[in-house]
C-alpha cells in the first residue's frame, strides 16, 4: 500500500516569532528568530481517522485541548525556523496518515514447542546435578 499524503494547510497553522534561548550573544538578545507553531488538531480539514490517530498519540506536545505545539530555534534566521517548523509538523501528520496493521493472532508451531521442551529438560538435569554430595 503507497503512502497516503495529506498536506497540512499553512491557514490553520498559527505562527509566532519569539526570542530563541540559549548562546548566541548580541543576535540571540535583539531577533525575535525562534518561532512558535500551534496546530488545532481537532479544528483542522484533516481526515477525521487522521484527526484520532494524531489525537491518541503519546505526544507530551499535544496538549489536554489537542493542540499541537512545536518550537523551532534551530537556525540563525526565523524564515528557516519557519520552514523547519512547519516541516516536522507535517512529519508528525505523516507518521500518523497510514493506519496500522491489524495483528493477526499467531500460535507457535509443533517444532518450536519440541525445542522449548527439549531445553527445559535439559536445563532442570543442569540444575539436578547441583545438590548436595551424599
Amino acid at each position: 500500500m503507497a503512502d497516503l499524503k495529506f498536506l497540512v494547510d499553512e491557514g490553520e497553522v498559527e505562527l509566532s516569532a519569539i526570542r530563541a534561548q540559549g548562546a548566541g550573544g548580541q543576535n540571540v538578545n535583539k531577533v525575535s528568530s525562534a518561532v512558535h507553531l500551534r496546530f488545532d488538531i481537532p479544528a483542522s480539514s484533516l481526515p477525521e481517522a487522521i484527526k484520532e490517530r494524531l489525537l491518541a498519540l503519546n505526544d507530551s506536545r499535544i496538549t489536554q485541548e489537542g493542540v499541537l505545539v512545536l518550537k523551532a530555534q534551530q537556525h540563525r534566521t526565523q524564515e528557516m525556523n519557519r520552514a523547519d517548523a512547519l516541516a516536522r509538523l507535517q512529519e508528525v501528520v505523516d507518521s500518523v496518515s497510514n493506519p496500522p496493521k491489524a495483528r493477526r493472532a499467531t500460535k507457535p508451531t509443533y517444532g518450536s514447542k519440541q525445542r522449548r521442551l527439549q531445553s527445559k529438560s535439559q536445563r532442570s538435569q543442569t540444575k539436578a546435578l547441583r545438590g548436595k554430595v551424599e
